[in-house]
């Protein structure tokens, strides 16, 4: 049985969704329970099932903290991945951004570069300037291609090398823009 099968059925690719390479890419803040839940299994199939990156589940201390945030993107209305953010430190405006996950069907749809850059541009306007995180080496280029620079050496971070990665985010009006442009759907010439 492919593995698609068993996720919730909001969660399950439609064909015409697989087949539809001009339906837009939308990201944006979850933005109900059932959207909070996708997000929650869309992280466990990535990091739990398929990278076994923890043995039980990914959940930690930041999502039980109100001032997390949980994006989604979606393709086709499906949603189809997902990140966090949180204030690492709220005074200094540094933010970081973990759990980018997107099921596979998706991966070659190119909602992995607009679900960053919803990240980035939301920690702006929360007041951020900088936002860091931790990057599987395989992924480095794609975080360079969209304008993060490696800082510092490699470290293991959830047992896995990791490369540790910045940007400094947008101004506020430029955030908005973009985070408006992001929830109201950008088709491939555009991501």
């Amino acid at each position: 049985m492919p593995a698609e099968l068993s996720l919730p059925a909001a969660m399950r690719p439609a064909p015409s969704a697989l087949r539809s390479e001009a339906s837009p890419v939308i990201c944006r803040q979850v933005a109900s329970a059932a959207e909070l839940a996708d997000h929650f299994a869309i992280r466990h199939r990535i990091f739990v099932e398929e990278q076994a990156i923890f043995a039980i589940s990914d959940l930690d201390e930041h999502d039980h903290d109100v001032s997390a945030v949980a994006l989604i993107g979606l393709c086709g209305g499906v949603v189809a991945g997902t990140v966090r953010l949180f204030a690492l430190d709220p005074a200094d405006g540094i933010w970081q951004g973990d759990r980018l996950a997107v099921l596979p069907p998706y991966r070659t749809r190119g909602l992995g570069a607009p679900l960053v850059r919803c990240a980035v541009a939301t920690a702006a306007v929360l007041g951020g300037r900088l936002m860091s995180a931790h990057i599987q080496i395989a992924n480095v280029r794609f975080f360079q291609r969209l304008g993060w620079e490696a800082r510092g050496d490699r470290e293991i971070y959830a047992g896995l090398v990791h490369q540790p990665m910045s940007i400094e985010l947008p101004p506020p009006d430029e955030a908005r823009a973009t985070v408006r442009r992001l929830a109201a759907g950008v088709s491939a010439p555009d991501l």
